[in-house]
This record gives structure tokens, C-alpha cells and sequence, in this order.
């Protein structure tokens, strides 16, 4: 195959139209490139492109645009609660945020919006990379990455057998955290808009859903 297929996370199906522009922002959607298997190595040789990053999903490499600023503004909300609760008991552990390359396996390259890892695994954090399985990852919803967040990386982070996933969305304003019971994730606790979210798993985590999913007030709104 000489040219790349690009699949789109919401209409798969749909053939790439001649003469688009690949790198227009404006199309602010995923690419699902397929045109062989992907490796590290691979991803190592990829260019370094303004608001657009890069992941490999078993073999397959998706290039996506940078994230909208409430994500942003959510993923770091969400990182300065975890950081300030694992400082008091995992003081040698680490909260690390997008973009840092996480490798799984050759042929997976992921880069989740935030991980944790205990000061007891700290061997695998490397200079360039996360080369091993963290003991949290969150992934931060974006409009065109649900399908790929829920689905392809969840399926991944089940079968590389990583302790805790969550999955947050700052357009509907909830959480949802499993966590890895018998090789298969289940649901240990959820949230909405406003209330309290806890986690059993982690005692005396606690924080307001309402200052998560705030926005600041804007004249004229």
C-alpha cells in the first residue's frame, strides 16, 4: 500500500476526499493510520508537528490534534488533586501529565492525559518515557477521542493488566473509575456534575465534582 489509509473516529467508513488538506486544523479529528504495523521505532522517526501529537494502538498509529483549553483546564485540575494526595503517602511517586510517551510494548505508545506511578515501580520511569505500566491512568475525554479512549485504550490497559483507569469528561461532567478485578475492569465509582467523588481504593481521596468541571465566568455570557 503507497499511501497511508486514514480512517476517521466517526465515520470510518468514509474515504479521504482528494485534495484535503491533511494538516488543516480545522478537520480537528483523529487520523487512524493503517498502511502497516507501527512500532517504537517507528514513532521514534515521526516529525515533530505544531498542535498535533502521536500514539501507537496495537500497530496502528493515530496522529490527533492538541486538546480544546477546558480540557486542559480539567486534566490539570485533576492532576494538582492527585499530586497533592500522593505526596503525603507515595512521596517518591510520581503524577505526570500529557504529552509523555508511555510504552506498553513495541507496538503500543500511548500517551494518556495523566498517570501515577508508585515510588516502589519508579525504575520504569525513564529520561525519554514511561517504559512499563503505570499503576493509574486517566484519560480526559476530547469530542473526537471517545471512541478511541473508551474502547482501543481501555482494551489496552485491561490487557496489560493496569491497576486503574479512569475515564473523565469534561463536556458531560462525569467520572467514571475502574479498576482491574479478575483480568476485566469494573466500575468502583462514578460521579456527575456536582457532589463529592471518593474512591474506595483510595482512602481519604476526596474532592468537589463542581471546581473540576468549573469554567471562569465571561463578560457577556
Amino acid at each position: 500500500m503507497t499511501e497511508r489509509e486514514r480512517i476517521s473516529v466517526s465515520d470510518r467508513d468514509r474515504k479521504p476526499i482528494a485534495g484535503r488538506a491533511v494538516d488543516s486544523v480545522r478537520e480537528a479529528r483523529p487520523e487512524y493510520i493503517t498502511d502497516k504495523v507501527y512500532t517504537y521505532e517507528d514513532y521514534l522517526q515521526l516529525p515533530d508537528e505544531e498542535c498535533y501529537s502521536y500514539e501507537i494502538l496495537d500497530g496502528m498509529l493515530v496522529r490527533e490534534p492538541a486538546p480544546h483549553v477546558h480540557h486542559q483546564r480539567v486534566s490539570f485540575r485533576l492532576q494538582l488533586l492527585l499530586h497533592s494526595y500522593f505526596a503525603l503517602r507515595d512521596p517518591d511517586g510520581e503524577v505526570f501529565n500529557a504529552p509523555v510517551d508511555v510504552t506498553l510494548s513495541d507496538t503500543n505508545v500511548i500517551q494518556p492525559d495523566l498517570v501515577y506511578i508508585p515510588g516502589e515501580n519508579s525504575g520504569i520511569v525513564k529520561e525519554a518515557r514511561i517504559d512499563g505500566a503505570p499503576y493509574l491512568v486517566v484519560e480526559v475525554l476530547s469530542r473526537w477521542t471517545r471512541s478511541k479512549d473508551r474502547v482501543r485504550k481501555r482494551a489496552i490497559y485491561e490487557r496489560m493488566r493496569i491497576p486503574h483507569y479512569w475515564v473523565v469528561d469534561p463536556q458531560d461532567e462525569t467520572i467514571e473509575a475502574y479498576a482491574l478485578r479478575d483480568n476485566a475492569y469494573v466500575l468502583r465509582n462514578s460521579g456527575l456534575s456536582t457532589g463529592e467523588f471518593v474512591h474506595p481504593d483510595f482512602p481519604e481521596f476526596a474532592f468537589d465534582l463542581a471546581e473540576l468541571w468549573k469554567q471562569p465566568e465571561r463578560e457577556g455570557a
